[in-house]
């Protein structure tokens, strides 16, 4: 229930400007968010190694 909470919660504008933040659309975690790509770090690791995001390889040492 809270995470439906908070999901809607996000919906709503806010009452202040300033008050607004990032969200990911995926899994809704607000820490780690890259605004490029409108996802977290998780999911964006994740569906890069899947190889479904375009234009993103994985780096070798």
């Amino acid at each position: 229930m809270a995470r439906k909470a908070i999901k809607y919660k996000t919906t709503q504008p806010p009452k202040f400007a300033v008050r607004k933040y990032n969200r990911c659309p995926l899994c809704g975690r607000v820490h780690g968010y890259m605004r490029r790509f409108n996802m977290c770090r998780c999911c964006f690791r994740k569906l890069a190694r899947e190889g479904k995001i375009p234009g993103v390889v994985k780096s070798s040492w």
